[in-house]
């Protein structure tokens, strides 16, 4: 009896010791250093338009021992977005387009990571999870690139603060009609399929 009691509190140790030392971190994407940038393209027959937004904050929460736990929320300041030709900025942002004037945020919610597969520091899954846009809330999956620098942040971004870094990749598409933004309407010069691309860094600090 007296081993058995012994045996049970030596494997619930274990796993409590396993859980501190494995526990998931809250990763910032508020980017002090204003580099994190998402970028999105739009094909049409006779136009292309390219343009990026460097408003993203949000919150990422991630175990390095446990990838297929991973949560948050990514917010993108609808405001930030910019194309190069200022005639077409004004038009992106205006009510016939993505109005964010009323619309401000874009925010994808992660939901469930699948497909896991791991090499070293760096993961890659798919990610399901809530994208909102325009004021429409769609379920999307996207491929999705982890990696995990432990004690890399004093070297990324100077200063005295130790810490690690959380590097997260994706490349997917959404459809704007599928968020109500000018359904079926001017596809030869506005496609509607939008590419959307990024790799952002979040920071937690020790």
């Amino acid at each position: 009896m007296k081993n058995t009691i012994k045996a049970t509190v030596i494997s619930l140790t274990a796993i409590a010791l396993q859980s501190s030392l494995s526990a998931a971190q809250a990763f910032n994407f508020e980017d002090p250093k204003g580099v994190n940038t998402i970028s999105f393209t739009l094909d049409a027959p006779l136009e292309t338009i390219s343009g990026t937004t460097n408003g993203v904050t949000g919150t990422v929460d991630y175990d390095p021992a446990n990838p297929e736990a991973m949560s948050g929320t990514i917010v993108v300041d609808a405001t930030s977005i910019v194309v190069p030709n200022p005639v077409m900025l004004e038009h992106l942002h205006s009510e016939g387009w993505i109005n964010s004037g009323e619309h401000e945020e874009i925010t994808f919610d992660a939901g469930s990571v699948s497909n896991v597969k791991k090499d070293g520091d760096t993961v890659t899954a798919d990610i399901k999870g809530t994208f909102t846009f325009h004021g429409v809330s769609q379920e999307i999956t996207a491929p999705l690139t982890i990696t995990y620098l432990p004690g890399k942040l004093k070297a990324r971004n100077g200063g005295d603060v130790d810490g690690d870094l959380l590097v997260i990749r994706s490349n997917f598409e959404i459809n704007r009609s599928d968020f109500g933004v000018k359904p079926g309407q001017a596809t030869d010069k506005v496609a509607e399929d939008v590419e959307v691309s990024f790799a952002l860094v979040g920071y937690a600090a020790s």
